[in-house]
């Protein structure tokens, strides 16, 4: 059985030292962990900043490298959910301490001061993971000093009880292939995200998605939080006629009746292939 590529991290030049056995390669390597640093990383597939845009990594999270180039990229493996891919060396850096709170609304930001007329220093996207050394008044405080309004983080045992509000938070948002944060995101990153805030591990890909997830219900019977999926597309259920997801027919998050976007991508020439639920 041939590996995903997407999934492991090997090519015909360089593989990860684990897969040794599994794959071809002219060398194996182990792997070094570091950080993004970013508040959104790129991850593409191929080593251009034209390059096809597969996943974003947000800020906090782990990244294990296994080639760094001269050109300025490193070729690697996210920790959440194993996308392989290359991101701008930039944006990683050493690991640091583990983060105690992750990014709980669409979009925050990091204050220099406990006043929010002070030019912030740093904006993060939902799911970016800080370290709070303390609290104090109206903020979370990290190592910097940074103020974050304490409303807009959470301690990362924490889950959100509901994922389809959580979804629902990003109303609006643009459409962006590959894309994992209120700036732009797409349909499987809309899921991924809203899952992984309510303590749900989730893979990236549509496809992934509905092999992984949930168990079969009928479209007939369907209720709130259940995904509906079509070929390359997910959508999550608000109640028993309404959905919300980010599609590039309105090009951002919308909500509309499952009837019409049933029967407008039938005219596209995609049925229903399973509705999940959790």
């Amino acid at each position: 059985m041939t590996l995903d590529p997407r999934l492991n991290p090997y090519r015909r030049d360089i593989a990860a030292r684990q897969l040794q056995g599994q794959v071809e390669a002219a060398r194996f390597v182990d792997g070094t962990m570091y950080e993004v640093i970013e508040p959104i990383a790129d991850l593409r597939r191929e080593p251009a900043h034209e390059a096809a845009l597969d996943t974003q990594a947000i800020k906090g999270e782990r990244v294990t490298v296994y080639e760094m180039s001269d050109e300025g990229w490193a070729w690697g493996q996210l920790e959440t959910d194993g996308y392989v891919g290359y991101l701008s060396a930039n944006a990683l850096g050493p690991v640091g301490p583990l983060p105690t709170h992750r990014v709980c609304v669409p979009r925050t930001f990091g204050f220099p001061g406990p006043d929010i007329k002070l030019p912030p220093m740093i904006a993060l996207p939902m799911g970016a993971r800080v370290g709070v050394v303390r609290e104090t008044g109206r903020f979370a405080l990290n190592e910097f000093n940074w103020h974050f309004p304490l409303a807009h983080v959470a301690p990362l045992a924490k889950r959100q009880p509901d994922f389809v509000a959580v979804a629902e938070m990003f109303m609006s948002a643009p459409y962006l292939w590959g894309g994992k944060s209120s700036l732009g995101v797409d349909c499987s990153g809309l899921v991924q995200l809203a899952l992984q805030l309510a303590g749900h591990a989730c893979p990236r890909d549509t496809y992934m998605q509905e092999r992984a997830l949930g168990q079969p219900k009928s479209l007939s019977e369907l209720r709130r939080g259940d995904l509906v999926f079509w070929k390359g597309h997910v959508a999550i259920a608000c109640d028993a006629t309404t959905i919300v997801h980010a599609n590039a027919h309105h090009m951002m998050v919308a909500k509309e009746p499952v009837n019409d976007a049933v029967t407008r991508i039938k005219r596209d020439g995609s049925d229903v292939t399973s509705v999940k639920r959790l």
